[in-house]
This record gives structure tokens, sequence and C-alpha cells, in this order.
């Protein structure tokens, strides 16, 4: 705690004694095999780059099925929404790797990975327009 969170929490505690000090420590969270498994790719995607994104060996990277909810052409970014559900997923066209850009328009199937963006958030990488349905 700093000196300007310790005089405003000092300030709060005068209103209400009862006031207990935040703990220094936040309690350790528990991290899923799927996070260990991001965290194990290192902090941004490499997969563009020659001989990067390849992960350990033996280690596969699940495909995602989802769709474009909103692209901006300009900016060259969008968020994509998986079928299975969750939060929606970052994605920039340099991390097209099959199909046309011009066709990234609200509804298109793709298909992607997950990954990290250069500042360490989950993003998605490999994202190839999904073929249409027979």
């Amino acid at each position: 705690m700093n000196a300007r969170q310790r005089r405003l929490f000092e300030e709060a505690r005068k209103k209400n004694p009862e006031l207990k000090m935040p703990s220094e420590t936040a309690p350790a969270a528990e991290l899923s095999e799927e996070d260990l498994a991001l965290i194990k790719q290192g902090v941004g995607d490499k997969s563009s780059r020659a001989g990067g994104g390849q992960g350990a060996p033996g280690e596969t990277q699940r495909e995602q099925i989802g769709s474009v909810v909103t692209y901006f052409e300009a900016k060259g970014f969008g968020f994509l929404r998986p079928d299975d559900g969750g939060r929606d997923v970052f994605f920039h066209v340099s991390r097209l790797s099959e199909g046309d850009s011009t066709t990234l328009k609200p509804g298109t199937r793709v298909i992607y990975e997950l990954g990290m963006d250069r500042t360490g958030k989950l993003a998605a990488s490999s994202v190839r327009i999904a073929p249409p349905p027979e």
C-alpha cells in the first residue's frame, strides 16, 4: 500500500473505526490446465514468425469455431463470438491465415485457435474463414 492509499484508508477509518486494513497480498488463485497451457505459450503470439508458435513437442492447440461479431476494416481488428459460449475474443487481421479480409463481415463463420496478443491478453490466432456448410 503506497502513502496515498494509506492516507485515504486512515481518513476512511475516522468515519468507520471498525474498518480493517486490507491484506498486502491477494490470495493465490488456482490455475486451470487451460490457463497453464496459455502461460506455457509465453507472452505474445509468435505463430506468424518463422519457427515460432509451435508449442511444446506433442502439444496440440484446440481449434475453436465461432463467428465474427464486429470487424473494423480501417483499424484491422475485430471480435469473434465462440459457438460454445463465453466471452468474445479479440482478433487482428494479421492473424488471418486463410481467406480474404474483405469477407470478415458480422456473422461470417471462422475457425481459430486461442493464443495471446503482444500484451499477454487472450486473443485469436491462426484465424481461417470456415468452409460453407454442405
